[in-house]
């Protein structure tokens, strides 16, 4: 049976965990601008992970571009891109797969340096797939300098990241006019009366 302390270091991530979503769910009904919204999303997840990079990629054709980081990367965002079949960021939208790796991610048959990035050097890596509809929108990376061993709950908790800000990018197509002119009702009814279970 876990010990007191054990189960108060349980109960505080878990407690974290939800602030965290909480807070995204704010940037998802709130009117930001798209970029405040990654930007705000990137720097909630360093908070959360502790990690020293997060990377966000969106998927442009057939190609995957550097489009938010906590990092000060002006002259890349926008300008690295890598090709769904590139480096590790490539597999996990490839795979729609999560991917950790504790420690010498560079090493990885799979990665791909860009040599102008410090996060080339970085052991640790943590990816996790953009889901939107069911389809790979982009994808998130957490990067840590040194080895780090990735829990569970990281795990958990950067899938659930990617499939909220999935929802953030679906929900910024929206303009105020359409969101004020849709009717709710007749798009939830069109598709079928709402069916209660016994």
């Amino acid at each position: 049976m876990p010990k007191p302390k054990e189960l108060e270091a349980r109960l505080e991530r878990t407690e974290q965990q939800l602030r965290l979503f909480q807070k995204i769910s704010r940037f998802m009904v709130r009117d930001l601008s798209l970029q405040d919204v990654l930007k705000g999303v990137v720097d909630l997840v360093v908070e959360f992970t502790q990690c020293d990079s997060c990377l966000l990629y969106l998927l442009d054709g057939e190609e995957l571009v550097l489009c938010a980081s906590n990092t000060p990367h002006p002259s890349t965002i926008g300008k690295i891109k890598l090709r769904w079949n590139e480096g590790l960021t490539g597999w996990v939208a490839r795979e729609r797969r999560l991917l950790a790796i504790s420690r010498e991610a560079y090493k990885d048959p799979r990665f791909k340096n860009f040599g102008e990035l410090p996060e080339d050097s970085f052991e640790a890596f943590l990816s996790a797939p953009l889901i939107a509809r069911n389809r790979v929108i982009g994808v998130i990376n957490v990067q840590h300098r040194l080895p780090h061993q990735h829990t569970g709950s990281e795990m958990e908790v950067l899938n659930t990241v990617g499939e909220q800000i999935g929802c953030v990018l679906v929900l910024a197509r929206m303009t105020a006019a359409a969101l004020e002119s849709a009717n709710h009702v007749e798009l939830v009814l069109s598709s079928g009366p709402v069916q209660m279970k016994q």
